[in-house]
């Protein structure tokens, strides 16, 4: 991610800087505030999309496979890229509920214009002409291109772009943290990136696959202070981070699904431990049938997950209530590491927003336990 020294030729060079800054302090927001990059900022412009590029390296992907290399080998520009995307979604489920959330957000620059500047710098293509290469703020930009073709706006939009003089992936894994939690792959690729850009492993452009780069990361030795130095960063431990970069392990078909469809990290775990021709078809039946780490791991002992029982369906509310906090009780006290407990608390509550359940789970757990504690008082 490093900008050419030559002086550039675009379009836009009439386009005047709107302001200066001496520099941008990115920071990681916790209880103790850590500055992770001194970046200086050259100046703001107003792009469109089509003078745009993102990285193709972004260590969380945002386009479906098919769609993502058409674009970068530049078949279809990114409008093109966004009505393909659009079709997709209209048939999958894991993709439209990310489309959605880039649409809300486009109608957002509407009412409130953009808040947040897309980050980056001038970088050569191809055919010799200059793009502007995003750092931080390809959801926006993918939110722009969403919202013109579903809209039908003839006029190109125009997003406010910071001119960086240092692009980090630093600065991309905290944008990515603070933007919405990443899914497993996601962090994975995450920490892969940090530590390949430690070691000065720059990604091969020829590469037909960004999960091929980021697998690198399994074959290097971490650099001495690297964990230490990263664990506020992903605001993760250093056995934590390693569990998360033994995911790219998986094949891409498989990490590509597992990212759609933000399949937790437990279950990936287990899925590696099966043959690696089965993994994709187990991933996919996880998914459409609902299965837990526990059902997958009985697959790993020779075992087909159990089905469903034809019964369930007519069993009181009462006993289905009872049977999920029964198995999740049991799930919470078999995990006896205290730092894997909390981790699968997050992920649950990862997916308690995830499936937009908040609202209405938070007030029945307040009831549930008050009742559960009046009960325990009168034994």
């Amino acid at each position: 991610m490093t900008k050419r020294s030559r002086k550039r030729q675009n379009p836009m060079d009439e386009i005047q800087p709107e302001i200066e800054s001496e520099h941008f302090i990115a920071t990681l927001a916790s209880d103790e505030q850590v500055s992770i990059v001194d970046t200086a900022v050259e100046h703001i412009e107003h792009l469109p999309p089509s003078s745009i590029i993102p990285d193709r390296f972004q260590p969380r992907r945002l386009l479906p496979e098919d769609v993502r290399r058409k674009f970068y080998a530049g078949e279809m520009d990114c409008y093109k890229a966004a009505s393909a995307w659009l079709k997709i979604a209209a048939k999958d489920e894991g993709w439209q509920e990310r489309v959605d959330e880039l649409l809300d957000m486009g109608s957002s620059f509407e009412e409130h214009g953009q808040i947040k500047p897309i980050t980056g710098a001038w970088v050569e293509g191809e055919n010799g002409l200059f793009l502007f290469q995003i750092e931080t703020g390809e959801r926006r930009f993918w939110a722009a291109c969403l919202t013109r073709v579903k809209e039908g706006q003839k006029d190109e939009p125009l997003l406010r772009v910071e001119v960086v003089e240092r692009p980090s992936r630093h600065r991309q894994v905290i944008e990515n943290r603070h933007a919405s939690q990443p899914s497993a792959v996601a962090q994975a690729c995450e920490v892969a990136s940090l530590l390949l850009e430690s070691k000065a492993e720059a990604p091969d452009p020829n590469l037909l696959n960004a999960y091929d780069y980021f697998r690198k990361a399994l074959e290097i030795r971490a650099p001495r202070g690297f964990w230490t130095r990263t664990e506020p960063i992903m605001r993760l431990s250093t056995r934590r981070m390693q569990q998360l970069i033994a995911l790219l392990k998986l094949d891409n078909e498989t990490l590509e699904l597992a990212d759609r469809y933000r399949v937790p990290e437990r279950i990936l775990r287990e899925i590696i431990l099966l043959d690696e021709e089965i993994w994709a078809k187990t991933l996919k039946t996880a998914i459409k049938e609902g299965l837990t780490a526990e059902d997958v791991q009985e697959a790993s002992k020779g075992q087909a997950p159990k089905k469903k029982s034809k019964d369930r369906a007519r069993r009181s509310a009462e006993q289905i209530a009872f049977g999920g906090i029964k198995r999740f009780t049991r799930a919470a006290i078999n995990t006896s590491d205290k730092e894997e407990l909390n981790h699968m608390l997050d992920e649950v509550a990862d997916e308690v927003i995830v499936q937009g359940m908040d609202d209405e789970l938070l007030p029945l757990l307040k009831e549930l336990t008050k009742l559960i504690e009046a009960r325990s008082k009168r034994r």
